[in-house]
């Protein structure tokens, strides 16, 4: 029955195809600006890294003074002073632990026909690999213990690696960087998670990737350049390794919520201790926020997208009513059809089943054209200079949701002409007929 009814629609919507290509047309405009905005909402606010998130966890201590007005009312932005960061990277609470800066260096190859270039990288503890799950192609981090002793090690991500080596091997080859020659360690397999979490959030949380990493004690040592948000307040001493100056991001892991519940009474304990010798003297309590709900805190995904999604989202409504029109003009001009069926023996839920697939037809072919300008769309958005503009890829499950959202809009869409035409009189219609 449902294949004799689909074969009913098909030749319902020939007789009347300018309403039915300006149904078609309707829909694949509403569908094509809505989902070019859910797919990119969707790739911005997938997990980074899924299966692992859940253990990873931002503790935050704000150490800024009452009076520092630029910071009153701000989120938190997560910066640590060196002292503090140190502290609980030594007081090892949590089951891995790493601090973290972003860095920038001229890159010096070894080739004479290479000319020096600039490049991003981090400077991290020695826990940053195992704790992010960073994928390693060859070799491996370092240990804690070249962490303490400033080890001249460096990690490649992939791209810098084939820039530097092709496709020979670079373990224990050397990469200079800035005036200081590195022996490479270990060289990472594209490692490039969106957004790029572990750093400050800022307009390069997307399409960045860091390209090197080296021990973080050993550029503060070498006072490599720093390449983020440095704030400062009161005076004296080196300014990256004062109490009154954040610059660096903390990171720790837990592999149960137990011990996490725990590592908050320990921040609680610290944040309690420092008061009372002079520091933190804002009244917010330490916190500890899970991945994802830092990422929320901080507002990765830009304020204008959203509003680009609900005008979209607005747009696709506007086209349903519109739908909702023709749907019910083309259904009520079918009343003496549907009035001889009724009339033979038909059913009221025969008629709405028969009008709804009618519908969902109309759905499916919006949808073929909604993916189509989709992409039109993505493809749009990936000339854009922003960092997030070429994630706009379209997955498969954004592929399968355009299919979906097109055939639920077009079947509710379609809910009142087809109750309309089904509550038909027959008797009315067949004594005009």
């Amino acid at each position: 029955m449902l294949g004799y009814y689909f074969v009913l629609a098909l030749y319902s919507l020939k007789r009347s195809r300018i309403i039915t290509a300006l149904m078609i047309l309707a829909i694949g405009l509403g569908i094509g600006a809505s989902m070019t905005m859910i797919t990119v909402l969707h790739v911005m606010s997938g997990d980074p890294l899924p299966g692992r998130s859940a253990q990873l966890y931002v503790p935050v201590i704000d150490p800024h003074p009452i009076n520092k007005t630029n910071n009153k009312d701000l989120l938190p932005d997560g910066n640590m002073t060196w002292t503090d960061a140190m502290y609980l990277l030594h007081a090892a609470r949590a089951d891995r632990q790493a601090a973290m800066a972003a860095g920038a260096s001229p890159v010096r190859p070894a080739q004479s026909t290479m000319r020096p270039f600039f490049d991003f990288g981090h400077y991290v503890t020695a826990d940053f690999f195992p704790m992010f799950g960073a994928p390693f192609r060859v070799g491996s981090g370092w240990t804690v213990q070249d962490d303490e002793q400033r080890a001249r090690v460096v990690v490649l991500n992939a791209d810098l690696n084939r820039k530097l080596f092709g496709n020979t091997p670079s373990i224990g080859r050397t990469v200079r960087l800035k005036n200081t020659d590195f022996r490479v360690i270990g060289v990472l397999d594209d490692w490039r998670p969106q957004p790029t979490f572990y750093a400050q959030i800022d307009d390069r949380a997307f399409g960045h990737t860091d390209q090197f990493f080296l021990p973080l004690q050993t550029a503060q040592e070498l006072q490599l350049d720093f390449n983020g948000q440095l704030t400062c307040w009161g005076s004296g001493g080196d300014a990256r390794t004062s109490d009154h100056c954040a610059w660096l991001q903390f990171w720790v892991q837990f592999n149960s919520a137990t011990k996490a519940h725990a590592y908050r009474d320990f921040l609680a304990d610290y944040w309690r201790d420092q008061q009372t010798h002079g520091r933190f003297p804002r009244p917010e309590h330490a916190q500890l926020y899970g991945l994802m709900d830092w990422l929320a805190n901080q507002h990765v995904i830009p304020a204008d997208l959203d509003l680009q999604l609900w005008l979209a989202l607005g747009f696709l409504g506007v086209c349903m009513v519109n739908i909702v029109g023709l749907l019910l003009a083309k259904f009520l001009r079918r009343s003496g059809e549907i009035s001889v069926r009724r009339a033979l023996g038909a059913r009221r839920r025969d008629i709405f089943l028969q009008l709804g697939i009618e519908s969902m037809v109309v759905g499916l072919a919006g949808g073929m054209l909604g993916l189509a300008l989709a992409e039109l769309g993505l493809w749009s958005v990936r000339q854009r200079p922003d960092g997030y503009a070429q994630l706009a890829q379209m997955d498969l499950v954004m592929l399968l949701g355009t299919f979906a959202l097109a055939v639920v809009a077009s079947l509710f869409a379609g809910l009142l002409p087809a109750w309309r035409a089904c509550n038909v009189t027959p008797a009315l219609q067949l004594k005009t007929q």
